[in-house]
């Protein structure tokens, strides 16, 4: 039998973050694929702003900018509504949603990854887990003992099939159609360029695409005629055809599928994040209609909350109770976006009567007022979220923007994946190693930034070394050692 500290079930955006988290922190790991190769489709297309700030923390978010399509400098979207969405007024420097395949992103993960010591097998799908002292995993022909595991395979979980975790919510009312397509022709009103979603969807008669130019003749479809074929049946040569000629006219001719399959606006969530030592993540704890963007986003930072926790634990540097507020965290989170991607799916709807019209029209002007604009972006763009952490300070619990300090970016000190200690007003005690800075307005005297760039601790004033010292608990900081003040 196989022995390893972590098992990861699942090669998707999710579990290659995580394995990337886990193997920064040293911890051995290994990650089981069902499929022999990874698949080569656009799928979820765009990084969020909040996304690209945690990417940027590890360094990895120059590698992918490297590989992202060519996308005009405007805001996200709220159900697909004409009025772009704001994110300059949350201050950070990634104003702007990034348009990538989802498989470049993989690869770029598994490149980090790997070459941090965590392996991944392919072709490996589970059959068995076993939950006792640790987990015990059948993958492929292979029998693996881990500490725990993570199920990070998708909306049709196996791993949580296997283990009969409860998957509440609601069925899809619909399923269209997600595919890479080559075209010999394309008419007036195929678009040329990615600029805001609303300018790449089009509606003809029941029928909706959304064309996203990939380069040369490479298109992604998605959309169709909304129904209630099985996610499973495969999607014929005709019906993308025939969309394209109702919806672009005759002159846009389709010459070849790449790749295509089914979606829905299913909407469920696990009741429980963790069962056991299995924690699951990503589309294996949440799915929601894919409005908006936010599935890889979601699970990219279902991983950056769980990676630091799980390390701190199997190092023996957690508190109790620590591994059980990724559920205390995170679930909210995804409760919050399946709440309103299901509002998005009102709006979104090209099958909507007079009276949401008349209602879109509405709402559309007042996300022109800044405030609601403003409102709506910190919603999509992962910006405005926090977490509910013990502390007085107002911002415990907020992001920190990637100011600069002197010389360097805020976000450098983060790349080995430690927490970070900043003293901008020299409060505290010289015994305890932090770094040291000019103020910056805006943010308090000193604070302790988790390895995923939230604070945990926050002061303006004389320190309380005991609250810096349970906030520091996880991670590698002494606080213990300092002179008393």
């Amino acid at each position: 039998m196989r022995e390893t500290e972590v098992v990861i079930v699942g090669a998707g955006p999710t579990g290659l973050m995580l394995a990337c988290e886990l193997a920064l922190a040293g911890v051995e790991t290994l990650v089981v694929e069902s499929l022999p190769e990874r698949i080569q489709q656009t799928k979820g297309g765009a990084i969020q702003p909040r996304t690209a700030e945690l990417l940027e923390l590890r360094g990895l978010l120059e590698p992918i900018q490297r590989r992202t399509l060519t996308r005009e400098p405007v805001g996200g979207h709220f159900a697909l509504l004409p009025v772009p969405l704001d994110y300059t007024s949350w201050d950070t420097r990634h104003p702007h949603p990034i348009a990538i395949p989802q498989w470049e992103v993989e690869e770029v993960l598994e490149e980090r990854a790997t070459s941090l010591g965590a392996e991944v097998v392919r072709d490996a799908p589970v059959t068995a887990v076993e939950q006792g002292d640790g987990v015990v995993v059948t993958a492929g022909d292979q029998r693996i003992s881990a500490r725990c595991l993570v199920a990070c395979d998708g909306g049709h979980s196996t791993v949580r099939k296997l283990l009969d975790v409860p998957f509440p919510g609601r069925s899809g009312t619909y399923t269209a159609i997600l595919a890479d397509i080559q075209v010999s022709s394309v008419s007036d009103l195929v678009p040329t360029k990615i600029g805001h979603i609303s300018d790449l969807v089009r509606e003809v008669d029941g029928h909706w695409v959304m064309l996203v130019p990939l380069g040369g003749d490479r298109y992604r479809f998605t959309g169709g005629e909304p129904s209630q074929v099985s996610r499973q049946t495969p999607v014929a040569f005709e019906e993308i055809a025939g969309a394209l000629r109702l919806v672009y006219g005759e002159k846009t001719v389709l010459a070849a599928i790449e790749n295509a399959s089914r979606f829905s606006d299913a909407t469920r969530q696990v009741e429980s994040y963790r069962v056991g030592e299995v924690f699951f993540a990503g589309d294996a704890a949440h799915i929601h209609p894919p409005l908006g963007g936010q599935g890889l986003n979601l699970g990219v930072q279902d991983a950056f909350n769980l990676g630091w926790k799980l390390a701190a634990t199997l190092r023996g540097r957690a508190p109790a109770g620590l591994l059980d507020t990724y559920h205390d965290e995170r679930h909210p989170v995804g409760a919050q976006v399946l709440h309103h991607t299901a509002a998005q799916r009102v709006f979104a709807n090209p099958r909507v009567d007079e009276d949401v019209r008349a209602l879109r029209d509405i709402f559309m002007d007042l996300m022109r007022l800044p405030e609601a604009n403003r409102q709506l972006a910190g919603l999509m763009s992962g910006l405005a979220m926090s977490y509910d952490l013990p502390g007085d300070h107002p911002l415990v619990g907020h992001r920190v923007p990637d100011v600069d300090l002197g010389s360097i970016r805020l976000s450098s000190l983060f790349r080995s994946g430690n927490a970070v200690l900043l003293d901008f007003a020299g409060v505290l005690p010289p015994g305890i190693e932090a770094t040291r800075a000019e103020p910056v307005p805006g943010l308090p005297a000193a604070l302790l930034i988790r390895p995923d760039g939230y604070i945990s601790w926050a002061t303006d004033t004389t320190p309380d070394l005991e609250a810096l010292a349970a906030a520091a608990a996880p991670h590698a900081i002494d606080i213990a050692g300092a002179p008393s003040t």
